[in-house]
C-alpha cells in the first residue's frame, strides 16, 4: 500500500528521483555527453525516441538501428530540429532477424566509432502466434533473443572502448514489472508455444521475454566482472504507458482498462527517466546487475533472481544464436539438458 501511494504521488527514493521524474531531469547533473556514442533500438517511437531526443540534448552521438529506415529518418528529423548539433546514424536492423542483428553489427564495427552506451529498448507484443525466421516464438526472438545476440557481438567494441576512454561503458536492458508475470519452466515454455503444441498466451509470451532481460542482464553482470571489464549492466521498468506497443495488443489493455487506470500512467518523458537514470547518472557508476523501476533500485521476481535459471537461459541463446548462425534455428532442435 505504502508504495503504491508513493508511486501516486510521486515521492522520490534514494536516488533523489521517482515516479513523476522526467528523463529531462533525471540527466540534468548528468556530465556532458559529447564524448559519448550510443546504440539506441526501438527509437523510432515511444520511450525509445525520448530517450533518443535527451541523450542527444545532453551531447551524446547516437546510432539509430530501424527496421522502418523511412520512421528512423523521421526521428532523427524530429531530434535534429530540436538539437541542430545533434550527430545522428541510422542504419537498418530487425531484431527478430538473427541474420539482420549480425549485418548491423558488421556495419556498426566498420565504422570504427566507440561504443559507450547500448540501450536495448525495442519491444513488441505479438497477438497472434508467430514464429521468427529462425524458427523462434516471434514476441521471445524479439524482445530478448535479438538483443541477446546483438550485445554479444558489440561486447567488445565496448569493453574496448571503456578500456582506452576510461569511460565505463553502460548497457540497459528495458524490461517490464510484467516479468513478474510469468511462472515456471521458461525454457519448456518457449519450446511448447514455439512448436505450437498448447494454445498461445500473448500475455504469457510477453512476460517470458521480459523476465529473460532480467535474467540476461544478471547473467551478463557476472561475466562482465569475471573479465575485469570497466563495463556495467542493468535492467528496467520503464511504467506503464500507452505507447506504440500496444498496436499489437487488441483486447489486453482495452482503452476502458486504460481510462481507469490513466492515474497509474506515465507520460512518456516519465516513462524514458528510468533508462535514462540507468544509462547517465553518476549515481549508477559501478553499480551493476540491478533491477530498477521509478529511478531507484527494486528488486526482481523471484525468477529474475535466480542465478540458476540466468545461466540456463545464456546457455540455451547461446545454442540457439549458434544453431541459426548455422542455418538452423528450430528450437525444437535444442532443448536444455541441464
Amino acid at each position: 500500500m505504502l508504495e503504491t501511494v508513493r508511486y501516486l504521488i510521486g515521492s522520490a527514493g534514494s536516488s533523489g528521483f521517482g515516479s513523476k521524474s522526467t528523463a529531462e531531469e533525471v540527466t540534468e547533473a548528468c556530465p556532458d555527453l559529447r564524448s559519448i556514442t550510443a546504440i539506441i533500438t526501438g527509437a523510432t517511437s515511444g520511450i525509445g525516441e525520448e530517450t533518443a531526443r535527451v541523450l542527444a540534448k545532453r551531447g551524446a552521438r547516437l546510432v539509430l538501428p530501424a527496421r522502418s529506415l523511412k520512421a528512423a529518418e523521421e526521428t532523427k528529423a524530429r531530434v535534429t530540429e530540436e538539437f541542430p548539433g545533434a550527430e545522428i546514424i541510422i542504419l537498418p536492423l530487425d531484431l527478430s532477424s538473427l541474420s539482420s542483428v549480425r549485418f548491423f553489427s558488421f556495419r556498426f564495427l566498420s565504422l570504427r566509432l566507440p561504443l559507450n552506451l547500448l540501450i536495448n529498448n525495442a519491444g513488441k507484443f505479438s497477438h497472434e502466434h508467430a514464429i521468427s525466421e529462425d524458427g523462434v516464438e516471434m514476441t521471445f526472438a524479439t524482445n530478448y533473443l535479438g538483443h541477446f545476440l546483438l550485445t554479444k557481438l558489440l561486447l567488445n567494441k565496448m569493453v574496448e572502448t571503456a578500456r582506452e576512454t576510461g569511460i565505463q561503458g553502460r548497457i540497459v536492458n528495458v524490461s517490464s514489472s510484467i516479468h513478474g508475470w510469468f511462472s515456471g519452466d521458461g525454457i519448456q515454455y518457449l519450446h511448447l508455444i514455439t512448436l505450437n503444441k498448447i494454445p498461445y498466451d500473448a500475455t504469457r509470451a510477453y512476460a517470458l521475454s521480459k523476465l529473460a532481460n532480467v535474467l540476461h542482464t544478471k547473467e551478463l553482470a557476472e561475466r562482465l566482472k569475471d573479465m575485469d571489464a570497466n563495463v556495467v549492466v542493468n535492467c528496467v521498468h520503464p511504467g506503464i504507458v500507452r505507447t506504440r506497443l500496444t498496436r499489437d495488443r487488441e483486447g489486453f489493455l482495452t482503452d476502458l482498462v486504460f481510462f481507469l487506470a490513466s492515474k497509474l500512467l506515465k507520460t512518456i518523458s516519465q516513462a524514458a527517466a528510468t533508462t535514462c537514470y540507468a544509462a547517465a547518472h553518476p549515481k549508477v557508476s559501478g553499480v551493476t546487475g540491478k533491477y530498477f523501476a521509478d529511478c531507484n533500485e527494486a528488486t526482481a521476481s523471484k525468477a529474475g533472481c535466480s542465478a540458476a535459471e540466468a545461466a540456463r537461459l545464456w546457455r540455451v541463446s547461446e545454442a540457439l544464436a549458434a544453431e541459426a548462425g548455422a542455418g538452423g534455428g528450430v528450437i525444437g532442435a535444442h532443448r536444455d539438458r541441464d
